[in-house]
């Protein structure tokens, strides 16, 4: 399984439409408002790499009003 949180930058006033636009995305498993430098914050899981690249790439950066993403990769989880 492979996770990642995406931090997205979204058109002035477009927080909750692209909020909700993730939520109808199977992939992402939490998404939230947060204040700072990012508008929203996403966490995503796929069975593969090239899905999660698929998610990012091909599904949330084409969401309307999306202006940038930045993207960390979980490598390993605390035991």
């Amino acid at each position: 399984m492979f996770k990642a949180y995406v931090f997205i930058n979204v058109d002035s006033g477009a927080d909750s439409e692209v909020l909700q636009a993730l939520g109808k995305l199977s992939n992402v498993k939490e998404a939230y408002e947060v204040y700072g430098v990012y508008d929203l914050l996403a966490k995503i899981e796929s069975e593969t790499m090239e899905q999660l690249r698929d998610i990012v790439g091909a599904r949330i950066r084409r969401l309307k009003k999306v202006k940038a993403t930045v993207t960390l990769t979980e490598i390993q989880a605390k035991p």
